[in-house]
């Protein structure tokens, strides 16, 4: 998970040298991985959301947009709220039975993962 707030310029803060210029680099996103390809972990959390649970789906390899519309599906099928956030997908709610069963027709392998 990533860090709120991480500089995302290289680590750098200040720079005395008058003709610095910020090289950003330019990162390819990997290829989505077929679903076949894929394991994927569900698993429900309580902790830190103020009592809240969610269904989390963790372990996608790809691109960020093939990750929201995945994202996209699952709420819909669930018929609730989620977000997808630092390369995980949030479901409201305890979910999981549901999105492991919407994964599989999808041709994903899903693992539930937690207690």
């Amino acid at each position: 998970m990533s860090k709120k707030g991480k500089n995302k310029k290289s680590g750098i803060v200040y720079s005395t040298d008058p003709d610095f210029q910020y090289s950003e680099e330019n990162r390819e996103e990997p290829e989505t991985l077929p679903p076949r390809q894929q394991d994927l972990r569900v698993l429900v959390e309580k902790k830190g959301r103020k009592g809240k649970t969610v269904t989390l789906v963790t372990g996608f390899a790809g691109r960020e947009d093939d990750l929201k519309e995945l994202g996209k599906k699952l709420k819909a099928g669930c018929g609730v709220g989620g977000t997808v956030k630092d390369g995980e997908i949030q479901v409201q709610g305890n979910m999981h039975q549901k999105v492991i069963e919407i994964l599989k027709q999808e041709g994903y392998r899903v693992k539930k993962s937690g207690g």
